[in-house]
């Protein structure tokens, strides 16, 4: 492949690919915290691929597996067999509440597989309503943007998907209030992400659980940005010590391969028969090796340990700007998935970071969303913090 150089590059991008995106900036290498640009120069990731870079890039354990399997077994469809699928499915498992999974490629496609599957569930009764929550995200596609609760995201895509409803995110008696005769399930995301960063209380989460226990509903967690270890667990929920009836993931269970999934605890095991949901490239031997690499890091590496003692480092860091800065009105999070929100726009902050090195994200108009890599070492922290800082006092 010929090289090219980065205008040329840029040239190819505007006259060929949709403009669904407005990139400013060609990455050419990453090594686990760090990535480069086309001109060499060297930053620290806290955005991780929105969440799917978890261990970090190009980790060694998910390198080689990825490099062995590509030599050997790529792609054979879902009408046979292979020999990574099931073995993926029983790490989710055990990770998890020891369920069925379903394999897809993305995010938004385990959704619409929840989605798919309440919609099954609840015809028998003639529900088929799904409640969801104010200021969710779901996905792009056109039923989970009808359940996503962040009306922007609809605008120009009308009329929306019918059969979902909303209520306030963390607000159990709107939650009661919203169901009706036509709900079958709650769909609801532990930690919200493009919402800001806002974890569920507690009371919420089990409250939820009891609520779908004592209406005969399906209690559906996405944990597509939040699970895979990002909050100090598997999966997020596990901080609650509440069980879904089903759950998403996709970003970092393939640790930068398209990979996603959505488990049922297996007393739905027959919900879903063949010939009523499909993916052809769902569960690829290769995507699910990686997968495999990521679980088997995620064990032997105390990656979850890390995530605590890191996130609690960072957070004393991110406590000590607050108290030297006005603009920071509240940090929240979990473990290594930290919202700061400011009481002014957060685009101007993200550049000046970007510019001394550090790259991070937005949630919304006013929160600066932190995804370090679970892998993160504190002198990395300690150099995000240290650039947040100069990035403040220089606006």
């Amino acid at each position: 492949m010929e090289k090219l150089t980065e205008p040329q590059l840029m040239e190819l991008q505007e006259q060929y690919v949709l403009a669904t995106y407005a990139p400013d900036m060609t990455l050419v290498r990453g090594a686990m915290s760090w990535v480069w640009d086309a001109a060499g120069r060297r930053y620290l990731d806290f955005c991780t691929g929105i969440s799917v870079c978890n261990l970090g890039h190009c980790h060694p354990r998910v390198t080689e597996a990825i490099q062995r399997q590509a030599a050997t077994l790529v792609h054979v469809s879902n009408l046979f067999f292979n020999e990574t699928q099931p073995q993926l499915a029983a790490q989710i498992a055990k990770h998890s509440f020891g369920g069925r999974v379903f394999f897809c490629n993305s995010g938004a496609e385990a959704n619409e597989g929840l989605i798919k599957f309440a919609r099954r569930w609840g015809s028998e009764t003639g529900r088929h309503e799904i409640l969801c929550m104010e200021e969710s995200f779901h996905g792009r596609t056109l039923a989970t943007l009808a359940a996503t609760g962040r009306g922007k995201y609809r605008v120009g895509f009308a009329p929306d998907t019918p059969g979902f409803a909303f209520a306030p995110f963390n607000d159990l008696a709107a939650v009661r209030d919203a169901v009706t005769e036509s709900t079958a399930a709650i769909l609801v995301e532990p930690v919200q992400g493009e919402g800001g960063i806002i974890p569920a209380t507690p009371e919420f989460l089990t409250g939820l659980r009891d609520l779908c226990n004592e209406r005969d509903l399906l209690l559906l967690f996405d944990e597509v940005q939040c699970g895979m270890g990002r909050t100090g667990r598997s999966f997020a929920h596990q901080h609650y010590g509440v069980e879904p009836d089903g759950m998403s993931m996709a970003k970092a269970l393939g640790n930068g391969l398209p990979l996603g999934a959505f488990e049922l605890q297996q007393k739905y095991a027959d919900a879903l028969p063949p010939g009523t949901h499909a993916s052809t490239f769902g569960g690829t031997p290769l995507a699910c090796a990686a997968g495999l690499a990521v679980f088997e890091a995620m064990d032997e590496e105390n990656v979850l340990h890390n995530v605590e003692k890191m996130g609690a480092h960072f957070r004393e860091k991110l406590c000590a700007l607050k108290a030297k800065y006005s603009c920071i009105k509240e940090i929240r999070g979990r473990g290594l998935m930290i919202g700061v929100e400011l009481t002014t726009p957060v685009k101007d902050l993200l550049s000046a970071a970007r510019d001394k090195g550090l790259i991070a994200l937005s949630a919304g108009e006013n929160v600066l969303r932190m995804l370090p890599p679970l892998t993160v070492q504190a002198e990395e922290i300690d150099f995000a913090a240290d650039v947040l800082d100069e990035a403040m006092s220089s606006l």
